[in-house]
């Protein structure tokens, strides 16, 4: 009889503790970390809405600046490389990828400034309607890459000090301590920070 009783406050004990503990943090690592990724695949879909623009732009800019082939040449390339350098949620705590990346995406947005540099020489192109709505369609995706990347540096920040801070740090090294600290962009251009003008 007393050990039915024993085992009973037993685990009545085990239900406060448990309810107790999801309101202390115990779930906001994997929580934050959840985040983490959600922000992380929003700047993906941004990156990729901007490689997705770029063969239409570059074939209209084609057809009135032919002349412009190193621009054009360059634009491709530098696209090609950006997306061929993939950083999912496996690989957001890679510093290494996260670099190369982040460089790859540099290199383009400076290729499609200078593309966009070489519509002022040509005022039949600035003229264009299509030319004028993928111009409102890139300067619209670069605005939403700014964003993504704002969210993701938000979410990182948020997770990373949840693992340095009590109690959170207590939570990691019990319980999350394979749950890495996650890489975040830095600014490694002048003005990284700031997205590429193309406006005209």
């Amino acid at each position: 009889m007393t050990s039915r009783y024993g085992f009973g406050a037993r685990v009545a004990a085990l239900l406060v503790m448990a309810a107790l503990l999801s309101g202390c943090g115990i779930n906001n690592i994997p929580s934050y970390d959840e985040q983490v990724k959600a922000a992380w695949s929003q700047v993906e879909n941004q990156y990729q809405r901007r490689a997705d623009l770029i063969p239409n732009l570059v074939e209209t800019v084609k057809g009135f600046a032919r002349q412009e082939q190193d621009t054009l040449v360059a634009v491709v390339e530098a696209r090609a490389k950006a997306t061929s350098i993939q950083v999912d949620a496996s690989t957001l705590d890679q510093p290494e990828k996260m670099r190369q990346f982040q460089q790859a995406q540099e290199q383009l947005s400076g290729a499609l400034s200078r593309l966009m540099a070489v519509s002022e020489r040509y005022p039949e192109l600035k003229s264009n309607q299509n030319f004028l709505a993928l111009q409102s369609q890139l300067e619209g995706t670069e605005n939403r890459i700014a964003v993504a990347r704002r969210d993701f540096i938000a979410a990182v920040e948020r997770y990373n000090t949840e693992i340095r801070t009590f109690p959170g740090r207590i939570w990691h090294s019990l319980m999350y301590s394979d749950m890495p600290l996650r890489e975040n962009f830095e600014a490694t251009a002048p003005a990284a920070e700031k997205a590429p003008e193309v406006k005209f």
